[in-house]
């Protein structure tokens, strides 16, 4: 019987395996942020255990609350950056040099097909674009992760979804895994990995992959992954041409982390996206769903571009598309920030800076900040916010408010309108 990609990452990361349904895993990243990661350093030392397993594999950033809006924060940060500091951990991006770790940690070329990475996030599933099997975790497993380089996992079921057809003008990869979650539900991918394949998948640029896996955990799943092709060689070539003579010789290394034809999954999901349209939630929950032409005419109060989920140039570039030569609504604010230092430069070298600014957005640095209401865009009670986050929980972004989570495509549109609208991009 044939393997799937994760069975085989777990394959070769085994260490050991005290129980059949229980393997402890070699780990080649560990990433970490100052909103999880100093609970874990602060407990370490207390156990007299204040050293990391290997500093080259440990990637740190502040990104979620930057620069610190409190002293709260503020300590946060100190706490990450003292550790970091005696344990000669190099790649630590600090205020400055930082971005959102689902963005930055794969641009620095820290991610490969085949790895196995752990963070204390539940967005770490994002890095399973890459064809890397990459899970949040909490403080206890990132602990001894930190400490021992390894981490414990169930033995992986795989749900393989199969998605098809031809995206209309104007429907993208956040208005997929929308679909896909309001098909699975929240808890209907818990504890398994969604592999993501098909045409659809293939002909993705790598951004769309990270914004399919991005959002698996929000169907509950461990991880989201997708096939490594001449894409991800492409996007990582920079960081792996010392290894590989050729592309060709690359892509034939990550050929070997593909899932074999008579691989066994728990479920086989079959979607034709071909008379998909753009989505957006409604609720408290991201598989409520609905399209935007249903959505059309609710008022908002925010507009928020960004995230770890669509703040890349490819979201920012869509979002210019709507927004080119037009002004926001008088009665929106529209936030957008860019999620890595180098995305706010491509950006402003190719315009789309001004375009914003222009339309009337405010733009900020990158930070994680807004997305789960800790700063740069907190809502008030009864507000409303359209926006290109991953979560629309009850108080996500601001006790009493309310989060619908759309496409950078709509999101440009609605900030316009003023109330949630599909964009001129989209040809139905």
């Amino acid at each position: 019987m044939g393997k799937t990609i994760t069975e085989k990452i777990f394959d070769a990361h085994l260490i050991d395996k005290p129980d059949q349904a229980v393997n402890v895993l070699k780990l080649d990243r560990v990433f970490c942020h100052e909103i999880t990661t100093p609970i874990g350093i602060n407990d370490l030392i207390s156990r007299g255990k204040d050293r990391v397993f290997d500093p080259d594999k440990i990637k740190v950033v502040i990104d979620h609350v930057t620069p610190a809006k409190d002293s709260k924060t503020a300590m946060q940060g100190k706490v990450l950056r003292e550790w970091a500091k005696r344990n000669n951990i190099k790649d630590f991006f600090d205020i400055g040099r930082n971005g959102v770790c689902h963005a930055i940690f794969p641009e620095k070329g820290f991610v490969r097909p085949g790895f196995t990475i752990i963070m204390g996030d539940s967005h770490t599933c994002t890095h399973g674009a890459f064809g890397a099997f990459a899970a949040g975790i909490g403080t206890t497993d990132l602990e001894v992760g930190i400490l021992k380089g390894v981490c414990a996992f169930k033995t992986p079921q795989t749900i393989k979804l199969e998605i098809d057809g031809q995206l209309k003008p104007g429907v993208y990869s956040k208005d997929i895994i929308l679909h896909i979650i309001s098909l699975l539900t929240v808890s209907g991918a818990t504890n398994r990995i969604i592999e993501f394949t098909g045409p659809v998948v293939d002909s993705m640029s790598m951004e769309a992959r990270m914004t399919l896996c991005n959002m698996a955990i929000e169907a509950g799943g461990t991880c989201g992954i997708c096939y490594p092709d001449m894409t991800t060689v492409d996007y990582l070539w920079d960081y792996i041409k010392d290894e590989f003579k050729t592309k060709d010789n690359a892509l034939n290394n990550y050929s070997k982390w593909i899932s074999d034809e008579d691989a066994e999954y728990d479920k086989t999901v079959n979607i034709d996206v071909t008379d998909l349209e753009p989505a957006a939630t409604y609720g408290y929950k991201p598989d409520e769903v609905k399209s935007v032409r249903e959505m059309q005419g609710t008022k908002v109060d925010q507009v928020y571009i960004g995230s770890c989920t669509n703040g890349r140039i490819e979201d920012l570039r869509i979002a210019a598309r709507v927004l080119k030569g037009k002004k926001i609504s008088n009665f929106v604010r529209g936030i957008v920030s860019p999620a890595t230092p180098k995305i706010y430069e491509q950006a402003l070298d190719e315009g789309i800076i001004k375009v914003f600014t222009e339309a009337g957005f405010c733009v900020t640095n990158p930070t994680c900040g807004a997305c789960l209401g800790m700063s740069n865009g907190v809502l008030a009670e009864g507000e409303v916010c359209a926006s290109t986050t991953n979560r629309n929980f009850n108080g996500r972004m601001g006790k009493g408010g309310m989060v619908h989570l759309m496409s950078p495509a709509t999101a440009a549109a609605t900030a316009v309108s003023g109330y949630i609208v599909n964009s001129e991009l989209y040809k139905g």
